[in-house]
């Protein structure tokens, strides 16, 4: 066989192996329809509480709905990870991976069958997060091509925390060790401006705040919507358009192969 016959045919057998696991990932939605439920809610639930209960937008001038919305639409790409590392580790656990193994197919089908599915949940967490903010009174402001670019960077940002939840499942290996590894995300979050302005804060920890990921996906969304707590003087605030596509780039670009080599040795 050529290889010019070859190449499209391992590329068919790779697209058709992966669309095989896609849709067993998808077909857990259907058996386990309450942890969906509870992943669409549990974003909504933290936006109704900080709008109303606690009073998000601290230190910003303007409408703090409109402020708090696209920050929770970012930290809703960060959280949420625990299913898909759970279902990493309860594979790994339960030898599915070596029964899949022992198959005539791709190998990487596996992980990617996980990421597309765990894509499709981000888009319709989206759905709900911005169906949900525009009844509490958020808008966009500057048209629907700004909007789906702010839509196209919230989903770099997930897919960024995706690989590396993917390779942090494999390194903890179990899935009572999902928790503590899911912990770490708070932190990150909570070391944002998703919640606050960083002028509200000392000079340090502004600072530390407008160079987290998350906050540059959160100013540049904020930016392309048009709505409060965009660009206000510093560099990383000025670029944040730019460091929202860098970092996410930068990370998959680290924890992507990493995920992908850990996998390649539990296949051996």
């Amino acid at each position: 066989m050529s290889t010019a016959t070859a190449g499209p045919g391992r590329l068919g057998w790779a697209l058709t192996d992966s669309w095989t696991m896609t849709r067993r990932e998808l077909a857990h939605w259907a058996r386990q329809p309450v942890q969906v439920v509870v992943g669409l809610v549990f974003p909504v639930m933290l936006l109704l509480m900080f709008n109303y209960l606690v009073g998000g937008g601290s230190g910003v001038d303007g409408d703090h709905t409109e402020f708090l919305v696209p920050g929770m639409l970012a930290l809703t790409m960060a959280f949420g990870l625990e299913g898909t590392m759970l279902a990493v580790t309860q594979d790994l656990n339960k030898g599915v991976i070596d029964r899949f193994r022992s198959m005539p197919m791709v190998s990487g089908a596996v992980l990617v069958g996980r990421s597309a599915a765990d894509m499709l949940q981000s888009v319709a967490a989206l759905a709900v997060m911005t169906g949900v903010g525009y009844a509490l009174g958020w808008r966009w402001h500057n048209g629907a091509g700004a909007a789906l670019a702010a839509l196209g960077l919230l989903l770099l940002l997930r897919f960024a925390m995706l690989w590396i939840g993917i390779h942090l499942a494999m390194v903890a290996g179990r899935p009572e060790m999902v928790q503590a590894v899911q912990i770490l995300v708070w932190p990150v979050g909570f070391l944002s401006n998703v919640f606050a302005s960083p002028e509200s804060m000392p000079g340090w920890l502004g600072t530390v705040v407008e160079w987290n990921p998350m906050s540059a996906t959160a100013t540049a969304v904020r930016g392309l919507f048009g709505n409060p707590g965009g660009p206000t003087g510093s560099w990383a605030a000025e670029h944040a358009e730019l460091l929202a596509v860098l970092w996410p780039v930068a990370l998959i670009a680290v924890f992507l192969p990493l995920a992908v080599g850990r996998f390649a040795r539990l296949s051996r």
